[in-house]
C-alpha cells in the first residue's frame, strides 16, 4: 500500500521536475548556445577619428574589413567560441599617418584575436585586445 503512494508521488514529481530543469536552463546566462553573426555588418566601438566620421567596419557576409583609411580581405574561421581572422593584403589608399598607424594598429589587433562572443547587440572579440563591434541597425 505505502510503496504505490510513493509510486504515485514520483510519477506526478517527474513531469514538474522536468518542467522546471527547462525553465532553469532557458534562464541560466550560458545555457544557450551563442550563433555567429554571420552575414553580419559590424560597426567598431569606437569614436571616429578627429577630422573624420568614417569608423572602421567588420562585412561578415563579405568578409571586408574597412579600417580606419584602407580596408582589406579578410577569412574569418569559427570553431565554437573560438575564431582565427586571417587578413589579406591591404588596400593601398594614400592616408595621413595618424590613420596610417591605427588601421597597422587595428590589423595587428585582429590578427591577435582568438575568442569571441555576443553581449548584447555587440561582438566582442578577446585575444591580445579587447574588440566591441556593434550589429549595425539600419
Amino acid at each position: 500500500m505505502e510503496f504505490r503512494r510513493v509510486r504515485r508521488w514520483f510519477v506526478r514529481c517527474i513531469p514538474v521536475a522536468a518542467i522546471g530543469g527547462a525553465f532553469f536552463l532557458c534562464l541560466a546566462p550560458n545555457a544557450r548556445a551563442q550563433t555567429f553573426p554571420f552575414g553580419s555588418e559590424l560597426l567598431l566601438d569606437a569614436d571616429p577619428m578627429r577630422g573624420s566620421k568614417k569608423i572602421p567596419i567588420l562585412d561578415i557576409s563579405t568578409a571586408e574589413i574597412e579600417l580606419w583609411c584602407n580596408s582589406v580581405k579578410a577569412q574569418l574561421v569559427v570553431a565554437a567560441d573560438t575564431i582565427t581572422i586571417i587578413t589579406g593584403k591591404m588596400s593601398a589608399r594614400q592616408c595621413p599617418p595618424d590613420p596610417a598607424r591605427a588601421d597597422d594598429e587595428l590589423l595587428a589587433a585582429l590578427n591577435q584575436v582568438t575568442k569571441w562572443r555576443m553581449e548584447d547587440f555587440a561582438l566582442v572579440f578577446t585575444g591580445g585586445t579587447t574588440l566591441r563591434f556593434r550589429v549595425q541597425t539600419n
